[in-house]
């Protein structure tokens, strides 16, 4: 993998670059859709192309070993050949899906036993065996496996979690050097930069993993409940202490003001669960503000969804049929929304890339996140 900066704005840390990986180019700053179990929910691969044209998506260790498990991924060739997605994907190594089943999980030092969701059978997760999982899965970029701590954690909590966090990253880079890629393409690592909202444990963690010299960085277990100006704290925080000419990835952020926010203060990847799970209950994040399309007001209006994008089902299905859709509880209205979602999204990182280019980043920037925050 190689990144290249190709511009930085000149009155904030937003940067526009370009990663390569052997499926592709990826553009930056960009958000990357999320496809948990291989899909992005509720959306075809086709749909995602012509629609959307993510340059990649994201999937989840956890929920791909559970389901379908590895070995029917490596019989079809890795999770590209599998799902027909012949673009980058990023695995998630499963650490925050662990940490959200709180009941269901012991941490220890060798790694986190738990409890599948699905049938309630007990598990081993160690930083090997994810390492192990994701050379089946075949992502272009894989996660070392962490703990996230929950918001708000007691200072020792947050420290001691940090410190096992930095002892499992050591033994992912270990196995990653000892192990070879299964589908003929090399694979990359990203550590993650834990410490929950602490300035000297996120400095001390920001620097451990800028020290392990890995292809790019990651920033976890921030939007878990903190209050915003508190993950903008510790995002800046980390961004100033991690390599500038490595790719910078926030997860699991956020709203379109979090992520210009973000984009500001040095962050070049992004993914979040938000455009699709909030699609699928009638919110429209839009180019003049936030939609509840659910609402009464929308039942005769007949423009379209969003003119201000450059997606065909925005431009063409009106916000009164699309409301209709949701109150007969017609699937098609699921899936209208979250490629709008999706669409708006890409676009404005997209729009974000173009003005840090232009040089007018910050202003753009400024201007917009008043507009984005509209409820209209």
């Amino acid at each position: 993998m190689e990144f290249k900066l190709i511009s930085t704005d000149t009155a904030s840390a937003a940067r526009a670059g370009t990663i390569t990986t052997a499926h592709g180019n990826i553009n930056t700053p960009i958000f990357m859709p999320v496809g948990t179990v291989g899909s992005v929910k509720g959306i075809s691969q086709q749909q995602l192309k012509t629609e959307i044209n993510p340059e990649i998506i994201l999937g989840n260790t956890y929920h791909l070993y559970l389901r379908p498990g590895t070995d029917i991924i490596e019989q079809a060739g890795g999770l590209h050949k599998f799902n027909g997605w012949d673009r980058p994907i990023l695995t998630d190594s499963g650490g925050y899906q662990v940490f959200s089943l709180a009941a269901n999980r012991k941490i220890k030092e060798e790694g986190v036993l738990f409890q599948s969701h699905i049938d309630g059978s007990r598990h081993l997760f160690t930083p090997e065996s994810v390492i192990d999982t994701q050379r089946s899965i075949g992502a272009d970029i894989i996660m070392a496996f962490d703990e996230c701590p929950p918001y708000p954690s007691e200072y020792a909590y947050a420290k001691t979690s940090m410190e096992l966090t930095h002892r499992w990253l050591a033994r992912c880079v270990q196995h990653m050097n000892a192990s070879e890629p299964k589908y003929g393409y090399e694979q990359s690592l990203f550590p993650i930069v834990q410490g929950s909202t602490y300035e000297d444990l996120r400095k001390q963690s920001a620097e451990f993993i800028a020290g392990m010299e890995c292809d790019g960085n990651a920033i976890g277990g921030l939007s878990v409940g903190e209050p915003e100006e508190m993950m903008y704290e510790m995002c800046g925080l980390c961004c100033d202490l991690l390599p500038a000419d490595k790719p910078r990835y926030l997860m699991g952020v956020g709203t379109p003001w979090n992520i210009l926010e973000n984009i500001a203060l040095g962050i070049d990847m992004f993914d979040c669960v938000m455009p699709t799970r909030n699609g699928r209950n009638g919110m429209l994040f839009t180019s003049e503000g936030v939609i509840n399309i659910k609402n009464k007001k929308w039942a005769t209006d007949f423009s379209p969804v969003d003119n201000g994008i450059d997606c065909p089902t925005s431009r063409f299905y009106s916000k009164a049929y699309l409301r209709h859709l949701f109150v007969a509880s017609e699937i098609l209205g699921l899936t209208i929304a979250s490629i709008h979602n999706l669409a708006f999204y890409l676009h404005l990182v997209r729009e974000a890339r173009q003005h840090i280019i232009d040089g007018d980043f910050a202003s753009w920037k400024n201007s917009m996140i008043p507009k984005l925050k509209n409820r209209l």
